[in-house]
């Protein structure tokens, strides 16, 4: 694990769910991933990055393409950054080969979904999470998104899995602040907040950093969030986190966050196209102009960029 992890951040503080860039052809373009992915490490202060979510269209790329892009960015960036591989499936033998394939190609860690679509019960939930966290001897993030999957980790079925050795953290996307009193403490896991505009919220309740999208392009003002908080400047805290909140609707309000995200890394030269995989369709032009307003009214547009 690089030597960004705490007992407290085991994933460290500030994380992207970063696109996977895609080439003219619609091929996984792995020169571009390795150039956003450092940028993010080296210039936007990131702790670590995941790979293969649902920002990085996970479920439109396959096996071989998953493995090769962790293997990639894991070499680029991998000594100074932690990095996490989804291995979200409502299917647990696929799940479970996910995480094998992305041990073997180097991950730091994994994040694994509640398996979504199929709705199984909590007994189910956990038998899931349990088979793929044994799979590896990666440590696991744990992914509450119930908007998406339709299944959401109940508080028994968080302190079951707060259990597992490797169980460490979850991804919080509930849009539940107040369950994280006393889950937080309760279990024991490291909390991570799943949605941006819930970042400063989650910091007040214990949590222990953000796995965001407009880290694309604020990931430095996060992690000086994230640093006035611990301070104990929380007035600063918010100041900044307040600067950021039209980059933060830019990215999100739409409910596209992958589309999104895309378009505003391309606004920034920092990768060179928006194009997705259906059933996404890349932002149209009224789409980035709505991006690029965005950034630019949060101060990330026109700025010098190493």
């Amino acid at each position: 694990m690089p030597p960004v992890s705490t007992p407290a951040r085991p994933f460290g503080a500030v994380l992207t769910a970063m696109v996977t860039p895609m080439t003219a052809g619609g091929e996984v373009d792995l020169d571009a991933a390795v150039r956003l992915a450092t940028h993010l490490v080296d210039h936007e202060r990131h702790d670590g990055l995941v790979l293969n979510g649902t920002t990085g269209e996970s479920p439109v790329t396959h096996a071989p393409e998953k493995a090769d892009l962790v293997a990639a960015v894991v070499d680029a960036v991998g000594d100074r950054a932690t990095i996490l591989a989804g291995a979200g499936s409502n299917d647990t033998l696929h799940a479970v080969r996910m995480a094998e394939q992305a041990a073997d190609a180097g991950a730091h860690g994994l994040l694994v979904v509640t398996p979504y679509y199929s709705r199984p019960s909590q007994e189910g939930v956990v038998r899931h999470v349990t088979a793929v966290a044994d799979a590896t001897d990666l440590p696991v993030m744990l992914y509450d998104v119930p908007g998406r999957t339709g299944v959401r980790f109940a508080q028994p079925t968080l302190d079951r899995l707060a259990e597992h050795e490797r169980i460490v953290a979850i991804k919080d996307a509930t849009g539940d602040l107040y369950a994280a009193v006393t889950a937080i403490e309760r279990t024991g896991l490291a909390w991570y907040s799943g949605d941006d505009t819930a970042y400063l919220a989650l910091l007040a309740h214990g949590a222990a950093g953000i796995v965001s999208v407009v880290g694309h392009v604020a990931g430095r003002r996060l992690a000086e969030v994230t640093d006035a908080f611990d301070a104990g400047d929380t007035a600063r805290a918010l100041q900044i986190f307040r600067s950021i909140a039209p980059a933060i609707d830019a990215l999100n309000g739409a409910g596209f966050q992958a589309v999104a995200a895309k378009a505003a890394v391309e606004a920034l030269g920092l990768t060179p196209n928006r194009h997705m995989r259906l059933p996404n369709v890349a932002a149209s032009d009224d789409d980035v102009a709505a991006v690029r307003d965005g950034l630019r009214a949060a101060g990330l547009l026109d700025v010098v960029r190493s």
